[in-house]
């Protein structure tokens, strides 16, 4: 009995209230939705909404008193240092990045399919939100396991939401089933890590992993590769990338841009805190790793791309699934850098991850309004765009030339250059090699794209042509083919067109903000 006294003694943890709000608002705004939406008549279902929008604000606005990070919370009364919770520079600019997409998502959901069920959709929503801002703030690997799980499995429901829709759930099942087998592969290695060290706390692991017993390195080299993986499913990395299109494709589209970001920026998160806080000592082990992971999945990414931009009816979510594994690809390359840096600055990672995030749901948005009219979504139905919506046209090609890493997206140049210079002072030549060739791969289909946007209309497409079912309905129109784009939805294109000039005309604003140390 005294020694299980003194065990739990030594776990008595203090909380920091402050320092756990933009985690714990979000969730707790979920909760309200959830029990709302029982009590709500259906005709005040749009209220909830805006309850869900009102809670990621309340949880953006506490991040400015924790700006100054330096905050941990949760820690042994036995080590002041061993903490499970830590407010950080990392933590807040990741931590504000995920409650922005989600907090975009809403926006795009706004103006949602009625054959949506919106309260469970917005509880799914909020749910997810909090395990990702929970999750950069995790110092320990079990609350890192529990975040990562926490932002997933709503996840899973969100993308097979719509009910009877074929497509939907079977993008949900294939989404659960290898997301499930990558999380028993890093649980397996989590206990492999565990039984070496004895120790959960990142700190401590980082620690122990420098004086490995000979006869235990093997398993702890195992336990390294294997939670590695898990974190490359979650960042979409090849070969763990075949769940991505067909999920993109099925789910509703705001879950499609929600994934692309939020989905993304956990999987990142995750693997920068597991490779440069607690396994520095296995950098031979894990920065090849990731470097020929991020070859590979900026290749295959790009290929698969420019194949399916081949085709004659190639479809826009499918295109921007497929580019958003090549973007996997670029976000690695810092973090493979840092294997072989003298210092451990992952700033390169976040500051590409922040462009990315800002107009790929610029471009989701976009997606978002034209297939109020289009339905199915092609690349082809964005012809003629300028002459219909001029400044929708010019937004989506400011979106597209940003990824391509073109001006006037100067901003996605310079996250470019970036990635491109962390992988050069690292002495990885060969990967920035690569990286350029793909840079050059992905204009093909970027520019494609881009030229669609500003040809003339098809002579006979707005009178004449018949649409899919459900698409006058989807425009409420009555079959015109003006874009009318609601209120919401333009919010959400002007503000990442906005955010994404400035960077553009201030990159350095970016840049400051995401030179970041771990330590």
């Amino acid at each position: 009995m005294t020694v299980a006294a003194e065990s739990a003694a030594s776990l008595v943890q203090s909380i920091d209230w402050l320092a756990i709000a933009p985690p714990t608002i979000t969730a707790v705004v979920a909760l309200i939705v959830l029990v709302a939406d029982l009590f709500v008549p259906e005709h005040r279902k749009p209220l909830l909404g805006g309850v869900a929008i009102t809670g990621l604000v309340a949880a953006i606005i506490t991040l400015v008193p924790l700006r100054a990070g330096g905050r941990s919370t949760f820690c042994l009364t036995t080590d002041a240092t061993a903490c499970s919770y830590t407010v950080d520079r990392f933590a807040l600019v990741i931590q504000l990045l995920v409650l922005g997409g989600a907090l975009l998502t809403a926006l795009l959901s706004l103006t949602g399919n009625r054959k949506l069920p919106m309260g469970e959709f917005w509880f799914l929503l909020l749910s997810s939100a909090a395990g990702a801002a929970l999750l950069p703030a995790a110092r320990d690997l079990a609350t890192l396991v529990v975040a990562l799980e926490v932002a997933s499995l709503p996840a899973f429901a969100l993308v097979g939401l719509r009910r009877g829709d074929r497509l939907s759930a079977e993008a949900a099942l294939k989404f659960f089933l290898s997301s499930v087998t990558a999380t028993a592969v890093m649980l397996l290695g989590v206990s492999f890590v565990y039984a070496t060290t004895g120790t959960l706390h990142l700190t401590r692991i980082a620690e122990r992993l420098d004086h490995v017993p000979g006869q235990l390195d093997t398993l702890a080299k195992a336990g390294v590769a294997l939670t590695l993986v898990g974190f490359a499913f979650k960042t979409a990395a090849a070969p763990f990338h075949f769940w991505v299109p067909d999920t993109y494709v099925g789910a509703p589209l705001p879950v499609a841009a929600y994934l692309s970001v939020v989905g993304k920026a956990v999987g990142f998160s995750g693997l920068i805190l597991v490779t440069v806080v607690a396994f520095p000592s296995y950098a031979d082990v894990w920065g090849p790793v990731i470097a020929v992971l991020a070859a590979l999945t900026m290749t295959v990414g790009n290929v698969a791309a420019l194949r399916q931009s081949a085709t004659r009816t190639w479809s826009a979510v499918r295109l921007l699934a497929w580019s958003s594994v090549a973007q996997a690809g670029y976000f690695l390359v810092p973090i493979a850098a840092a294997a072989y840096a003298d210092d451990n600055r992952i700033g390169s990672t976040v500051a590409y991850a922040l462009m990315y995030a800002v107009v790929n749901l610029g471009a989701f948005a976009v997606a978002a309004l034209v297939a109020r009219t289009k339905p199915l979504n092609r690349v082809s139905d964005y012809r003629g765009l300028y002459a219909r919506r001029p400044l929708v046209a010019l937004a989506m090609g400011f979106f597209l030339l940003c990824l391509a890493g073109l001006p006037p997206g100067i901003i996605g140049l310079f996250a470019k250059v970036t990635v491109f210079s962390a992988a050069v002072d690292a002495g990885l030549g060969w990967l920035a090699v690569v990286m350029a060739v793909n840079v050059v791969i992905a204009l093909s289909y970027y520019l494609q794209w881009t030229a669609i946007l500003f040809r003339a209309p098809e002579g006979r497409q707005e009178p004449g042509r018949q649409e899919p079912a459900g698409a006058g309905v989807r425009a409420g129109q009555g079959g015109q083919a003006v874009l009318e784009a609601p209120a919401a939805l333009t919010v959400a294109i002007v503000m990442t067109a906005v955010v994404g000039i400035v960077l553009s005309v201030a990159p350095q604003l970016v840049l400051r903000f995401a030179d970041i140390s771990l330590f």
